[in-house]
């Protein structure tokens, strides 16, 4: 078994592990060290008394390594008043990440022909209008909305809905009309012209996709994603469906004493394992070796940022250490979560937890995983250099040089 332990530096972070040195990108003051070769799931008797000190009742983590799930472990609880355990089966609210998933729905949809990621969304909208106002003239587009660069600069997080509550329709949110219990979105600049995070932006392009499809979004995404990549723990119908309330985990710390909230936004249940899965397939995309969904030149819209702020379409990407990652978080009223893939290496980690104080814990074991699988985030630039690569090398050269320089001074005079 592996062997882990907590390992406290107040200034900075030691992981023992066989992987490259480096410093991280915002690294946690805690991390667990890692004997070398312990790569496999941590103890449950090292993850416990983190959980209990973070106040987490439960997690659950899915490793890719290699284009593969390397790995799934869960600990804790799924519902601590009937002590009901987490496994890697329960399901958790991904909060934002269904963002990247209903991005390739819309991407899986301008492959077919349906609509054009640079097309008008008003030219796509047969249910609603998007009211320009004083931006009359500019044209919202799907890749605009979908890296949040449209001008709907919302501003706010869906807080959810009480499980018994009457739930708004996808235009009565953005409207914001009863019972949608936010405000309207709208445009606050032109597109295109700035970077402003925009959950509603994606909910407009939800509507455009089923208004161009014809067909519900739940439908959409269960047919050309869940299905194609074997995602069978992965729904976004909401409310969850009565069939699977016993496999999912209670929220903690958030609103009232509801088991969680709803979210007719954009609502994702599934499992970290589910995700692991998503992942693999843009990976193995990115490289030509899987089309399930897209193909390669679509699946590359997905990481490739559109020119303003940090977005593809869908997700973020980033540059750490000697990588370019992919990755979006979710949080959730009572729920938290992470995905991080290398676009190119073939690794990458999701983890999720059933509280919204997961973020530090959540840090603690995304870290400790990165090191151990050697993430090259950590690893330091190659040297610029010409020559012999050594300095013994470079040594012999510079002698023989030397030695040569009568030579060549001689055959200058002559």
């Amino acid at each position: 078994m592996p062997r882990f332990k907590v390992l406290l530096i107040p200034t900075m972070l030691l992981v023992v592990a066989s992987c490259s040195s480096g410093t991280p990108v915002d690294s946690p003051a805690r991390t667990l060290e890692v004997q070398p070769g312990d790569i496999g799931p941590f103890d449950a008797d090292v993850v416990q008394p983190l959980l209990t000190e973070f106040g987490v009742p439960g997690v659950s983590i899915a490793v890719v390594r290699d284009f593969d799930i390397a790995w799934v472990a869960a600990y804790g609880l799924a519902d601590t008043e009937a002590a009901q355990p987490v496994t890697t089966e329960t399901l958790f609210q991904a909060g934002s990440i269904g963002k990247p998933v209903a991005a390739m729905a819309s991407l899986r949809a301008v492959q077919e022909g349906y609509f054009g990621l640079d097309q008008e969304i008003n030219t796509i909208l047969t249910s609603w209008t998007l009211p320009y106002g004083e931006f009359d003239g500019h044209a919202v587009t799907p890749r605009a909305l979908m890296s949040h660069t449209s001008g709907t600069g919302d501003g706010f997080g869906f807080p959810g809905y009480p499980p018994d509550a009457p739930l708004p329709t996808v235009v009565e949110i953005l409207d914001g009309r009863p019972p949608a219990n936010m405000r309207s979105v709208r445009l606050e600049r032109p597109p295109s012209t700035a970077f402003e995070y925009s959950g509603g932006g994606v909910v407009m392009q939800r509507l455009a996709l089923t208004d161009a499809v014809g067909l519900p979004f739940e439908r959409v995404t269960e047919d050309w994603i869940f299905g194609p990549l074997e995602m069978g723990n992965s729904t976004f119908r909401q409310p969850l469906p009565a069939d699977r309330e016993d496999q999912a985990a209670k929220a903690n710390g958030g609103r009232g004493s509801d088991p969680w909230r709803v979210y007719p936004e954009l609502g994702l249940w599934t499992t970290p394992t589910d995700l692991a899965r998503f992942v693999i397939e843009v990976q193995k995309s990115l490289r030509g070796e899987s089309n399930r969904v897209l193909t390669r030149a679509m699946t590359q819209e997905m990481v490739t940022p559109v020119g303003v702020g940090p977005y593809a379409v869908g997700f973020a990407v980033r540059n750490a250490g000697e990588g370019w990652y992919f990755e979006h978080g979710g949080d959730n009223d009572g729920f938290r979560s992470t995905l991080i893939a290398h676009r190119s290496k073939g690794y990458g980690l999701v983890i999720m937890a059933n509280t919204n104080r997961a973020g530090e814990l959540i840090d603690i074991l995304a870290e400790t995983i990165q090191r151990a699988h050697g993430w090259d985030m950590f690893d330091d630039p190659v040297q610029r250099g010409y020559g012999p690569s050594s300095l013994g090398e470079t040594a012999g050269w510079l002698l023989r040089s030397w030695e040569l320089l009568p030579l060549w001074l001689e055959r200058f005079r002559s």
